[in-house]
């Protein structure tokens, strides 16, 4: 009988067959003393990420510790993540999607380590390098992590400054909520949910490489980015109880607002986009109140 894992790697993909190989190969060169499991969840990809996965699983030798699921059928970012997490039979789980890839074979070894001789943190993460399209690999630009990060506060303060790829968590949630469900982004819902169970710990070590300007957001303009934001705040306000975190989320998503209607006069006021003289505010009212009757009408 197989043993049960310790940690469970968690792997979605769409669309990234030039990566995912060695996504998956980050992951099984990882040198652990205790088992894992690496659950990929293929979201009906139409491009060849099932070959390159189907060659993994008949030559790699560690291919027994892969749980491979196809979907028949696109679910979607959030519905394709919330079933690979809930696939996870590991008391720890660890993220990566399939077109970044982890650098350090002991990763595993050390951020399990840390949690297991702390117990009162949730998840730690690390510095990453990026990887941009060029094939240059600098330092992060993306993200500083402030001084004080462990707390549920600042993460709500300063919003998302954890890559992906460098987290690993305690696996303490085992019902999601509704609103989850329908977040455009759900590592930073999913961080803060977390948050609610224990502190947050940085690890200086660099060991693993993001994909610049290749994941969908990425990708996104900066309206496109900023809606999303906007959307996931509301998802997050209506999941939230502690008062204290909603004001924070909710002064958050305001500025987030007021920096949408900067985008947008820069962006469409000067062409003439916007027709019948509609403020840029009631817009954004109206795409708000869309997603509160979402929510509120699951």
């Amino acid at each position: 009988m197989k043993q049960q894992p310790k940690v469970s790697v968690c792997m979605i993909t769409y669309g990234h067959e030039k990566f995912i190989e060695q996504a998956v190969n980050g992951v099984l060169m990882q040198e652990c003393d205790f088992e894992v499991e690496l659950i990929i969840a293929n979201d009906c990809s139409p491009d060849q990420t099932d070959a390159v996965i189907q060659s993994i699983l008949k030559n790699h030798p560690r291919a027994s510790w892969i749980q491979y699921i196809k979907h028949d059928k696109n679910l979607g970012a959030m519905r394709n993540f919330i079933y690979a997490l809930q696939e996870c039979k590991g008391e720890f789980i660890a993220l990566c999607d399939g077109d970044d890839y982890w650098t350090d074979p002991l990763k595993l070894q050390k951020q399990v380590a840390f949690l297991e001789n702390n117990l009162d943190y949730v998840l730690c993460f690390h510095q990453v390098n990026i990887l941009m399209t060029n094939g240059e690999i600098v330092d992060d630009f993306i993200t500083k992590v402030p001084g004080n990060y462990e707390t549920i506060e600042t993460l709500a303060q300063l919003g998302n400054y954890i890559h992906t790829p460098s987290v690993v968590f305690r696996n303490v949630i085992k019902k999601f909520p509704f609103e989850f469900v329908h977040t455009p982004i759900g590592d930073f819902f999913l961080y803060m949910m977390l948050a609610e169970h224990g502190k947050l710990k940085y690890l200086e070590n660099k060991m693993c490489l993001y994909r610049y300007g290749v994941g969908v957001y990425s990708r996104n303009s900066s309206m496109k980015i900023l809606q999303m934001h906007i959307n996931e705040h509301a998802c997050i306000l209506s999941y939230l109880t502690d008062e204290n975190i909603k004001n924070i989320i909710l002064k958050r998503n305001l500025n987030l607002v007021l920096n949408m209607e900067l985008v947008c006069k820069r962006q469409y006021i000067s062409n003439n986009y916007l027709a019948e003289n509609k403020s840029i505010i009631d817009l954004l009212k109206i795409g708000i109140k869309s997603v509160f009757y979402k929510l509120n009408h699951y």
